[in-house]
């Protein structure tokens, strides 16, 4: 019971990636996405995006990826996707995105947050 006391009190304490940006502007956000990625474990001109944190880059079964992408080494998380978001060329020379980036910071930020939210 001590156990888990102690680990509720620590769950509450930290910060959640939800809780330091708007999900709901990120949502609205992610329209600039959807030409080329679903959130619905179907593929499209990009790979889905349900599951992304905490999935390796490269790695959605029946997606073809670059090599560059591939052999990234990149595991998406807050920090990954953030950079990746706003200059994916730049992040990961010679990926397939086409997409130029999220400029904007908050923006960014939120669809990140809006991304942690999809399962």
């Amino acid at each position: 019971m001590r156990k888990f006391a102690l680990a509720t009190a620590l769950m509450l304490a930290l910060p959640t990636i939800a809780s330091a940006a708007d999900v709901e502007n990120g949502k609205s956000v992610f329209k600039k996405c959807k030409a080329c990625h679903a959130v619905d474990g179907k593929n499209k001109v990009g790979p889905h995006l349900d599951g992304v944190f905490g999935r390796k880059a490269g790695a959605v079964e029946g997606f073809k990826y670059s090599d560059a992408m591939i052999n990234s080494g990149k595991t998406w998380d807050e920090a990954t996707l953030g950079d990746y978001l706003k200059d994916p060329k730049g992040y990961i020379p010679g990926n397939k995105m086409v997409f130029v980036g999220v400029k904007d910071d908050a923006d960014r930020a939120d669809l990140v947050a809006y991304l942690a939210t999809l399962k």
